[in-house]
Order: C-alpha cells, then structure tokens, then sequence
C-alpha cells in the first residue's frame, strides 16, 4: 500500500485540546449557508450555458487571438472542464495543480496571466509574481476550505496559541497565508510536519481537518486542528465504497488526503492531484476507483487512454451529493468568461503589499525545505513531483 500518507463547520477544535471560547458557530458557518444557495443556483442554471461546437470553437478561437495580443498566458487546474484544461495546453500555457499554477506564471515571460480555477489560486499567483496582472474567468469562484477560514476567527485562534508553529494548508486566503509559519501542499505536508515535530514544535494546523488527522497519526505531532473541510472529498462515503469495490476486485483505490478517514482507511494510494494521475500511468491496474473531483478524470484519459475510470460513490445514507464527485465553483470556469475577461480586464487579483510580503514568506519556506532536503513530499515506493524553491521577487 502506497502512503502519503459536511461541509465544514469552521469551528476551532483540538483533538486533545479543547478550546472553550472558540467553539460557537463562527460566521464562517453563516457565510457557507449562503453559498451553498449559491452554488445550488449555480449548478441549476448550468445546463443552460452549453455552447453549439461552432460556438465553442469561435470563442476558442478568439480567446487565442487576444491571448497574444495581450502577451498573455494561461493556466488552469486539473478540477477545470475538459474544453478549459485543453485550451490552457494549446495556447502554451498549462494544467496543473495549484502551486505548479502558480509557479508557472514565474518562468513565464507574459506580462498577464490568465487563471482558471479558485480564487485562493489567483491569489497564490499574485504573491508570486506581483508584477504580472493576474485576471481569473470569475471571482466568485471559491473553496470551502478558504471559506471556512477567515481571517477574522482565524487570527485570534493563533494569538490564542502563541506557542505552536502556524502552518496552513494552500487552500487559504492570502491573509491566511500571511499569518502562517509555513504553507504545505497535500504533496509536501507530511515530511514538513515531521520535521517540525523532530524539533520538538507543536502545531497549529489548519483548514482541512481531514489531512491535519492523517498527518497527525503519521507523525505523532502535537497538532492543534482547525475544523474544516471540503465539500467534493467530504462527501465520499467509505461504506458505499466497499460496495463498488466488491463490483471491481481488481481496481487500485486511489484517494486525495482530503477525503474522510474511513474513506483513506481503504486506499491503495493516497496523495496529491499530480500523484493520483502519476499512480494511474504507473500502475499496473486496468481499473481505478477515484476518490477526488471528476475533473481530473480528464487528464488521466489523455495520459493512460486504456485505462478504466470510476469515482468513488458519494450517494447513500448521510450523503447530500450537492457535490458529487465535482466541485461546483471549479465549474464556474467557462469559455464564456475566459473570453470575456480579456475583453474587458476584469476579475484582477490585488493583494495588500503587506499581506503579500508575509504570505510569500511562508510559501518561500516550503520551497526551501523542500529544495534543501530533495523530497517531493512522498514516502519511499510513491512517485511524486518534486517541489523546487524559487526566487520570488521578495526574495530575489
């Protein structure tokens, strides 16, 4: 077995340390009341705004165009429609996950990057390349994760608790990041964790508590645990699953960290978005169960054509399948409004100087580490990508 090893509730709990004050119903609950209506009306409305192919290939087309007009590049998540992940690749830009997202725009010699995804994404790009004009399809996409955390609860839970080392997750605001000591992928945060509980460090970790879980158990670390999680992986269900395996005795399980414990208990292979497509071309297998956003489905077919695919159920008892094994804000990214916002210039990402200056300080040390150690944030016997350090502009 392969280890890289609700939508939440924001409230701050430890597992083993309990936090009186802090453990009413936040306004970020209130918040995702409403954006769950949100994101009900949105997938609603959906099927209204499918293009004819001519349509779509004459938006294509003309987004190509103001492309490189604007010496402009694009980038997009694995989680994005197919027609956007092919459009990225096909006009030189690419698809990736977040922080390869954001790391592209440093290599690239564009003056506007164009990003497709979440809006914690376009805020990742911004306090990497300041300098660049970031524009995203939509501000409205966002993540539940990023939700869950505001700032506003988040800062007085980490005065509270002045003596643990801060690390987020990468699903945060840059607000959030700033507060932060480090900021870990899903690829890199066991071997950070470990390191720091080596050096006798405890921690407070936040959003996803499902991965804070995990990355406790594995390393022993004293971990304080913000309560947060994600609305796609939270709605895998471990008992429907065992169920579909019997169906295919032969597939590999593959799981994003993110997922529910019982879920993760099952997994042949646990790990980041570039990890599970890496374990698909690698894997001897024919068929796969995935536990993650469908999204992905797409780039596993175009690496590992022969491939059988099947996400992980979220029906049964106790699931509200408002996600569905796709995150609806991730849909909100269409060829309706990537041309657009070249057209107009709008949905730009701007950071306060002094958010940024302290967010890409805790971005810059997981890159670091990660160069300095020559790790990809995977145990022996996993093939991961390895995270390489960068000279931001703070920095250069």
């Amino acid at each position: 077995m392969y280890l890289f090893s609700r939508l939440p509730r924001a409230k701050m709990i430890a597992r083993t340390h309990r936090c009186p004050h802090l453990d009413d119903m936040s306004i970020a609950h209130e918040h995702l009341l409403e954006i769950r209506e949100m994101v009900k009306d949105h997938l609603a409305h959906h099927e209204e705004r499918r293009l004819t192919p001519q349509r779509e290939e004459e938006l294509k087309q003309q987004f190509r165009e103001r492309l490189a007009r604007e010496n402009a590049a694009m980038v997009a998540h694995y989680y994005t429609a197919d027609v956007v992940q092919d459009l990225a690749e096909e006009t030189g830009g690419m698809v990736g996950d977040s922080l390869e997202m954001a790391r592209f725009g440093t290599e690239h010699p564009g003056d506007t990057l164009v990003v497709a995804g979440v809006k914690f994404m376009g805020e990742s790009a911004k306090i990497l390349t300041p300098e660049k004009r970031v524009l995203m399809p939509t501000l409205e996409a966002t993540c539940s994760l990023d939700i869950g955390c505001p700032i506003e609860e988040f800062g007085p839970f980490c005065d509270a608790n002045p003596d643990r080392t801060v690390v987020v997750y990468a699903n945060t605001s840059a607000a959030v990041k700033a507060r932060a000591d480090w900021v870990v992928t899903s690829g890199i945060a066991l071997p950070i964790v470990r390191h720091l509980h080596g050096h006798g460090e405890k921690i407070l970790w936040a959003p996803d508590r499902h991965l804070g879980e995990y990355v406790r158990e594995q390393t022993g670390a004293d971990m304080l645990l913000w309560e947060g999680s994600c609305v796609v992986h939270e709605e895998f269900k471990g008992f429907a699953l065992e169920r579909v395996r019997r169906l295919h005795p032969g597939a590999a399980f593959l799981v994003h960290p993110e997922s529910p414990h019982d879920v993760l208990e099952q997994a042949d292979v646990v790990g980041s978005t570039t990890a599970l497509i890496k374990a698909v071309t690698q894997m001897p297998n024919d068929e796969f169960i995935i536990a993650t956003d469908d999204g992905i489905f797409w780039k596993m077919h175009q690496l590992a054509p022969g491939k059988k695919l099947i996400s992980a159920p979220t029906a049964g008892a106790g699931a509200t399948c408002e996600s569905c094994a796709h995150c609806p804000w991730m849909a909100m990214n269409s060829l309706q409004n990537l041309e657009q916002v070249l057209i107009k210039g709008h949905n730009a990402i701007e950071i306060d100087a002094q958010i940024r200056e302290g967010a890409v300080k805790s971005i810059q040390r997981m890159l670091d580490f990660a160069a300095e150690h020559g790790i990809s944030g995977a145990p022996p016997g996993c093939t991961w990508p390895v995270a390489r350090s960068i000279r931001s502009p703070a920095t250069a």
